[in-house]
């Protein structure tokens, strides 16, 4: 990298000395977002349910010189949600970005799940959402900026097998977010989704057998499921790097938009 070019990039994107509030921070895409963001100069809020490990992205990031607070919260809590953004306005200031990554998967079919499961799924990835943008939009508005990004998923897109749930909540908080982002145009905050395919996460590791990813790559005529046409998995970096771009300046004419980071294992269009 050539001398001056990383102050640059800083300088286009836009985010150094924001102030972000990244859910889902402990693990996985999350922790890619806090460290991509930390990187770019911005002061992280950290939320996940998950003290320790949250504890430890913090620490790590600090290590590095990067500026990170860890809030431990769940964000099917709405109380808990309004007293961590409260927390993150009195602590690092105005919340500049948010990016919704929280999310949790519990395979099975519609008549193998079970109804406290199918709750909890809506209540971590839809309403969890829900409640975050409202927080923080509220006091987004009088300000006249902002920028919001939600970790879909491409099942909410395509029907998977055994990941009714799992898709729905994901179609829900996709809808939902586009939804707002269409009501906070006039205010001039932009609201995006990503929407990752299958990443090598924590999350992606509990779904293998003896195979490992081989059959998520090549796909499955059984399931009825395509493969990922790139032939690998994408990386928490990868999607992080996508959530960057569209909470950056350099997608400042980009609102309601869903960008997939799949590998093209979707065939959009």
């Amino acid at each position: 990298m050539a001398a001056g070019e990383g102050k640059d990039e800083m300088d286009r994107s836009g985010i150094s000395g924001r102030v972000a509030v990244v859910t889902g921070a402990a693990h996985g895409i999350g922790t890619a977002v806090v460290h991509a963001l930390g990187e770019l100069g911005a002061t992280v809020v950290a939320i996940d349910l998950d003290a320790d490990e949250l504890a430890e992205v913090a620490s790590t990031a600090t290590g590095k010189g990067r500026r990170v607070l860890a809030c431990p919260a769940d964000v099917a809590d709405s109380a808990a949600v309004e007293s961590a953004v409260e927390h993150a306005e009195r602590e690092a200031g105005p919340v500049d970005l948010l990016v919704n990554v929280a999310g949790i998967l519990h395979p099975g079919t519609v008549q193998e799940i079970d109804e406290a499961d199918w709750h909890r799924t809506f209540a971590v990835n839809t309403t969890g959402v829900f409640h975050l943008c409202r927080s923080v939009s509220k006091r987004m508005i009088p300000r006249g900026r902002g920028s919001i990004v939600t970790v879909g998923s491409n099942a909410a897109g395509v029907p998977r097998q055994g990941m009714a749930a799992y898709g729905a909540s994901k179609a829900a908080a996709t809808l939902f977010t586009k939804s707002l982002g269409l009501e906070l145009a006039e205010h001039g905050i932009r609201c995006n989704v990503v929407s990752p395919g299958s990443t090598d996460t924590p999350m992606q590791h509990r779904l293998w057998d003896e195979r490992g990813p081989v059959p998520v790559i090549a796909g499955s005529l059984e399931t009825y499921k395509t493969g990922i046409p790139l032939g690998k998995l994408a990386t928490a970096e990868d999607v992080a790097e996508a959530v960057v771009f569209l909470l950056s300046d350099q997608a400042g004419h980009i609102t309601m938009h869903d960008l997939y980071v799949d590998g093209g294992a979707t065939l959009r269009a």
